[in-house]
């Protein structure tokens, strides 16, 4: 039996519920795909196309500062130019003065001066092989720092062709019983160092990632 309704009210429908209010959900970083987050990213500014050169620059005028400084040091302020001769450690290191006109530890010494502008037109076209080289191919550290080590040292023998005529050796290195009868300079360490250097030279770093990316 329904239940009595109070006097002076009438029996109708109840009243419907208000709506619930939906919480929108939050979307996560990166929810909207990989091109909203590409396009919220902010732009990586591309590296310089002469960022390769740099290491290699620095080290071919470090080189070249170096071995000037210790021509300098050696023909000028221990005047090895007059002495000619000047025991170090004996035989195993001396100076020796010698003006060389060929190439590195005094091969292919010649009287012509021609040779001289073509030695020094050889070292500069080396110079800028290597130079093109290191910006196209993008080598590694080592490989960079071997090409510096090379056109410094290239340089350095160059300025003193230009200067003297001729580029200053001074370091001589024998053994007991044996005299070894050239002389060379810090210049020529280096582009040994450097030649060495580019032929072992490890993988370059396109070709590195190249590999990785085929795997």
């Amino acid at each position: 039996m329904a239940a009595p309704t109070p006097p002076g009210t009438r029996a109708g429908p109840a009243a419907p519920k208000p709506p619930r209010k939906r919480t929108p959900k939050a979307k996560p970083v990166g929810a909207a795909g990989p091109r909203a987050s590409a396009k919220n990213a902010a732009p990586v500014p591309p590296a310089p196309a002469d960022w390769p050169l740099r290491l290699t620059a620095i080290t071919a005028a470090a080189t070249i500062a170096v071995d000037q400084a210790s021509k300098w040091l050696v023909v000028q302020t221990l005047d090895l130019a007059t002495l000619r001769e000047l025991d170090v450690i004996d035989p195993f290191l001396n100076l020796r003065m010698a003006w060389n006109q060929g190439v590195n530890f005094g091969l292919f010494s010649g009287g012509a001066d021609i040779m001289r502008w073509v030695l020094v037109a050889i070292a500069i076209a080396v110079c800028i092989w290597v130079t093109l080289w290191v910006r196209r191919a993008r080598p590694g550290r080592y490989a960079r720092i071997a090409a510096g080590l090379l056109i410094g040292g290239a340089l350095g023998n160059v300025i003193d062709r230009i200067t003297y005529g001729a580029v200053a050796d001074f370091l001589n290195m024998s053994l007991p019983g044996w005299t070894n009868p050239y002389s060379f300079n810090l210049a020529d360490i280096a582009i040994f160092a450097g030649a060495i250097g580019l032929v072992l030279q490890p993988q370059p770093d396109k070709a590195r990632d190249d590999a990785g990316k085929t795997r």
